[in-house]
């Protein structure tokens, strides 16, 4: 038998400890993976975001809004394919008051060529334009809240309070991982009319203005243009390329980020040490038994290669079991939740394959940290006294 199957065969002398050990680092290492999919999922909008597509707000803060002309400014910029105002409407559905979800009123003519990667049939697209008060649902939403095409909804403002009533036009699907499918989409003209009326501080005036660029151009260069064309006026514009835009609101939540990035090496931590502690005792409780392998001619190292072998089996199998876990606990039930309920700041919700691979390796690589000392403890016993030791 192999130096390596005796260490392995160890893990088992004990079998509630090592089976209790065993679950303890699957949970440090579940714990380990959702927490790097959080990461992932929030960043993930920046790391998709498309190169040719700009966003102009209020130079002062997002919050905001812009004159409407601007939009037809924007428009005339030299560099500029398409543009689309958008405004945040901020509704809920009179139905289902508990559930939040993002309503924007865009320019139903321009949005889908700005977000081509909104799908929905040309047929569908039509009959949105032709009805004011029709709107464009996510999948996810729709599904979420049983809409289907055709149907009726009246939702209660909270920017602009009142009672809308809107009817679905079409359900559209993404092609980008960082589009939210929970979002209800209608016309701004619907939402400015409204405002004209009876609310006239609000009328006119859009909450941002999303362009793509014509090809060749580089996105940076036509954000610096439509800056330059506002500097002059009364409200100045802050232009960005979408990555930028997306990366300038993971920079509110940067301390959001590093705290979560520093939890999950707290919790490898913990982990090693409740491994090293296993294996210590481990150590301690055969010591006779090394006592008795060395005098009949094993080398400290092969104690070593028994306690590391020991270790490593008990990290890898955590990390094994805690990889399996995951995937239904993390991506199919919190990550589902996550993607139905929020969103807006969780569009795509996935354990990232090398977050899974990077568990495994930390588990098995943690689990030899936590046995060197143990180990090199039991090179270093004394074989008369080790043979003395009794219990």
């Amino acid at each position: 038998m192999r130096l390596a199957d005796l260490g392995v065969r160890n893990v088992m002398r004990s079998r509630l400890r090592a089976i209790m050990t065993v679950f303890g680092v699957a949970v440090a290492i579940l714990a380990f993976i959702m927490l790097r999919t959080v990461l992932s999922a929030w960043t993930v909008a920046a790391e998709v975001a498309a190169k040719d597509r700009i966003v102009t707000r209020h130079k002062v803060s997002f919050i905001m809004p812009l004159p409407a002309k601007y939009y037809g400014e924007v428009s005339q910029i030299d560099g500029v394919k398409e543009t689309c105002s958008m405004n945040w409407f901020g509704a809920k559905d009179a139905a289902h008051p508990d559930e939040f979800f993002g309503t924007i009123a865009a320019d139903a003519d321009a949005c889908l060529k700005v977000y081509d990667e909104l799908l929905i049939t040309p047929a569908e697209h039509e009959a949105w334009k032709q009805n004011r008060s029709g709107a464009v649902v996510g999948d996810a939403l729709a599904k979420k809240l049983g809409w289907k095409v055709g149907d009726r909804v009246t939702l209660t403002g909270s920017i602009y309070p009142g009672e809308f009533p809107f009817q679905i036009s079409a359900i559209y699907t993404a092609t980008r991982k960082s589009v939210d499918r929970s979002t209800f989409y209608f016309h701004y003209e619907y939402m400015n009319e409204w405002a004209k009326t009876n609310m006239p501080t609000a009328a006119d005036q859009v909450g941002w203005i999303a362009s793509r660029v014509q090809p060749g151009k580089r996105a940076a260069d036509i954000a610096k243009a439509i800056d330059q064309h506002f500097d002059s006026g009364d409200i100045q514009t802050l232009s960005q390329d979408e990555r930028s835009f997306n990366t300038s609101f993971l920079g509110m939540l940067s301390a959001v980020l590093t705290a979560l990035d520093l939890v999950s090496i707290v919790i490898l931590v913990i982990m090693m040490l409740i491994l090293g502690n296993t294996i210590a005792m481990g150590v301690r409780e055969r010591t006779q038994e090394y006592g008795v392998l060395r005098a009949i001619g094993f080398l400290p190292k092969h104690l070593a290669l028994f306690v590391l072998g020991e270790a490593a089996t008990i990290g890898l199998l955590g990390g094994i079991v805690g990889v399996a876990i995951s995937y239904p606990i993390v991506e199919l039930g919190i990550g589902r939740f996550l993607e139905e309920n929020m969103g807006a700041f969780f569009p795509f919700f996935r354990i990232p394959p090398l977050v899974m691979v990077m568990a495994l390796g930390l588990a098995l690589l943690l689990g030899l940290l936590a046995a060197i000392i143990p180990a090199y403890q039991a090179t270093k016993l004394n074989v008369i006294a080790s043979l003395r030791k009794v219990g």
